[in-house]
C-alpha cells in the first residue's frame, strides 16, 4: 500500500518540486493548495488537492484524521509580507497549529519534516568561519526571525517526529528571485550592491527534494536543524559568470553603492506603505543580499540523513537555463 504524503506549500516552486519526488518515490501525493493558488502546472500529475483549514485545530486534526497520512512535508509559507507580524502568524503560529493537530491526530504519523530556511540562522559578519546549524542564531530579516519562531515552536510539540531542514539560496526551473538577475545577465546587465566580498552558498531544488525525502525515510527525528546546500562557497560572481558562458553573453558589469541602495530601499518602502504590495526591496531585503557570509556546513546532513548533493552550481544552472529557454523565459 502507497505511503500518504501532504504537502504543504504545492503550488510553489519547491511544492512542485516534491511533488515530483514524491511520485518517483511511489507516494500518494495529497497538495495542500489556497483556494487561490495557481495549480495549473499541478493538473497533469496524480494528485489530490486538499484545502487545510490552519487556523482551526479541531477542523485541520479532523481533516488529518480522513486523509491518514504517513508523512507531512510543511513547505507553506510566507517569503513577503508587510509587518513582523504577519509574518509571525503565517510562518510560525499556523505551523504550529499543524505540528500540534498532527501530534495529536490518530494517524501513522512517521515523519514531519518543516522546510525552514538558512535566513533563520541568519549570515556572519565577517568572511571568515562558516554556518553551523547548531550555531547562535542571529536572522537579519522579518522572514528569517519567522521561521526560527516557528523552528522554537515546534521543538515544543510533544510526540512530533520533526525533523527541520534549513536550505540556503534555493534555485531551478520555475524560481522567480534568482531569476530575476539570471534575465537581467540575458539583458547585458550585471549588477551588485557595494564592493565587499562575499561567500555564497545554493542548493539546486533537485537536491533539496532529495534531501527531503531522506529525512522522510530517516530514523533521526529532534528539533536539530540541518543546513542544506551543495557544500560548496560561491563568491558573489560565480552565478553570472556560469550564466555568462552558458548564454554565451557578455555583460555591463557595475557595482551600486550600499548607500544609494538603502536609500532606494527606504524610497519603496515608502511608496509601498500605502499598498497591499511589498516592494521588491526593503532595508531587511538589502541587509540580505549584501550580508558578508552566507556559507554553511552540511556536516551533520551528511552522517545523519547520508545526504549527498548532486549538482553543483555549474550543473544546476546548466539545467535551469535549458528550463528557462525552453519555456522563453529568457
Amino acid at each position: 500500500m502507497k505511503k500518504r504524503v501532504l504537502i504543504t506549500g504545492a503550488s510553489g516552486f519547491v511544492g512542485f518540486h516534491l511533488i515530483e519526488k514524491a511520485l518517483q518515490q511511489e507516494m500518494e501525493v495529497f497538495a495542500a493548495v489556497r483556494p487561490s493558488s495557481k495549480v495549473e502546472h499541478l493538473m497533469s500529475l496524480p494528485v489530490k488537492f486538499i484545502t487545510l483549514n490552519l487556523s482551526d485545530k479541531a477542523v485541520l486534526k479532523s481533516q488529518l484524521e480522513e486523509n491518514q497520512f504517513d508523512y507531512i512535508i510543511h513547505g507553506a509559507g510566507l517569503t513577503k509580507a508587510k509587518t513582523q507580524q504577519e509574518y509571525d502568524y503565517v510562518n510560525a503560529l499556523l505551523s504550529r497549529n499543524l505540528a500540534e493537530a498532527a501530534s495529536t491526530a490518530s494517524i501513522p504519523l512517521k515523519k514531519f519534516v518543516f522546510i525552514s530556511s538558512l535566513a533563520a540562522q541568519g549570515p556572519l559578519n565577517e568572511s571568515s568561519g562558516i554556518i553551523e546549524s547548531d550555531g547562535p542564531a542571529h536572522p537579519v530579516t522579518a522572514y528569517g526571525r519567522s521561521k526560527l519562531l516557528a523552528e522554537e515552536y515546534l521543538s515544543h510539540v510533544e510526540s512530533l517526529p520533526l525533523v527541520v531542514l534549513r536550505p540556503t539560496a534555493v534555485y531551478g526551473p520555475r524560481e522567480q528571485d534568482i531569476y530575476i538577475l539570471i534575465s537581467s545577465i540575458a539583458r547585458g546587465l550585471e549588477p551588485y550592491i557595494g564592493r565587499l566580498e562575499q561567500k555564497l552558498s545554493f542548493i539546486y531544488v533537485k537536491d533539496l527534494a532529495d534531501a527531503v525525502v531522506l529525512a522522510l525515510q530517516s530514523e533521526k527525528a529532534g528539533p536539530d536543524a540541518y543546513n542544506v546546500s551543495d557544500g560548496r562557497v560561491y563568491d558573489r560572481y560565480a552565478l553570472a559568470d556560469i550564466v555568462k558562458r552558458h548564454l554565451g553573453k557578455s555583460t555591463l558589469k557595475f557595482h551600486l553603492p550600499t548607500g544609494i541602495v538603502a536609500v532606494l530601499a527606504s524610497l519603496m518602502e515608502g511608496i509601498y506603505s500605502f499598498s497591499k504590495k511589498t516592494p521588491a526591496l526593503n532595508k531587511e531585503k538589502l541587509n540580505e543580499l549584501s550580508a558578508v557570509n552566507w556559507s554553511c556546513s552540511i556536516g551533520n546532513i551528511q552522517r545523519d540523513l547520508n545526504f549527498i548533493p548532486a549538482y553543483d552550481l555549474e550543473r544546476g544552472l546548466a539545467e535551469t537555463l535549458d528550463w528557462y529557454k525552453t519555456n522563453k523565459w529568457i
